[in-house]
């Protein structure tokens, strides 16, 4: 979809432990300019540990990171990454309407924590973006679980990141809300921002996906064309979740990754 040379990120042998349990033994990944990329495997295998330690919030034992060729440690243009976790983390029951949530997401880009008309203005398109713009003034905690995930990925274009990295943002949602968060991450990529998903399954996402990365018990054991291209059976031992069936559905074994 338009990929340069340039890294966007960069992980070189990552290893990653919680608790003393190893969850990442060795990433290799890049992920360049323009490209999507999905991060696939069973529960367990390491991809939300993956993106966390890409931002910070995840430790790692050994290797090296970089975004956009700066060593994340060094790393302090936190603007141009936008970061959509899973919902189940993010909600927190604290009481707040749907535009200081993304209201919070352009604070990055604010000048001494003060929101201008130009800030303003970002996080009025990007709940446009996401069809939200309707329920601007209303509680969070009021929302739907799909609309909640909408708000959750307005937060993240708030900041009009370079990069967006979002961990299962299609888990528990509606299908009317899926389209709409595909229609939006088709946007996204049209204007050239490089994205990284951790995906269960490809569903309406799987045409935007450049490449797959499949992890299994935090190691890497496919990174090229998504699954569908791949083959049947190129990745043996692997369940997979059938891109139309229903979340609570269970994996139905293809010889393919879940």
């Amino acid at each position: 979809m338009g990929a340069t040379g340039e890294p966007v990120i960069s992980m070189r042998g990552i290893r990653a432990e919680l608790g003393s349990r190893p969850v990442l033994r060795g990433i290799d990944l890049t992920v360049r300019h323009g490209e999507v990329v999905a991060l696939l495997g069973a529960n367990g295998s390491g991809k939300s540990t993956a993106v966390r330690s890409v931002i910070g919030q995840v430790p790692v034992s050994a290797g090296q990171i970089e975004l956009f060729g700066t060593p994340r440690h060094r790393f302090r243009d936190w603007a141009r990454v936008g970061y959509v976790p899973q919902r189940t983390t993010a909600a927190g029951g604290v009481p707040a309407t749907v535009t200081e949530v993304v209201s919070s997401g352009r604070l990055s880009r604010a000048r001494f924590g003060m929101l201008r008309k130009a800030d303003h203005a970002a996080v009025r398109r990007a709940l446009e973006v996401v069809g939200m713009a309707d329920r601007a003034k209303d509680s969070v905690n009021a929302l739907s679980g799909g609309q909640h995930q909408r708000v959750l990925i307005a937060r993240a274009l708030a900041s009009e990141p370079d990069l967006l990295i979002m961990d299962e943002p299609m888990a528990g949602v509606d299908l009317a809300s899926q389209e709409v968060l595909a229609g939006t991450l088709r946007d996204q990529v049209a204007s050239g921002t490089t994205v990284l998903l951790v995906l269960h399954e490809l569903g309406p996402l799987e045409p935007l996906i450049d490449r797959a990365v499949v992890l299994r018990d935090g190691c890497v054991t496919h990174d090229g064309p998504p699954p569908k291209a791949v083959g049947q059976h190129a990745l043996p031992g692997h369940d997979h979740v059938h891109p139309h069936a229903a979340h609570d559905a269970e994996p139905i074994r293809t010889g393919l990754l879940s």
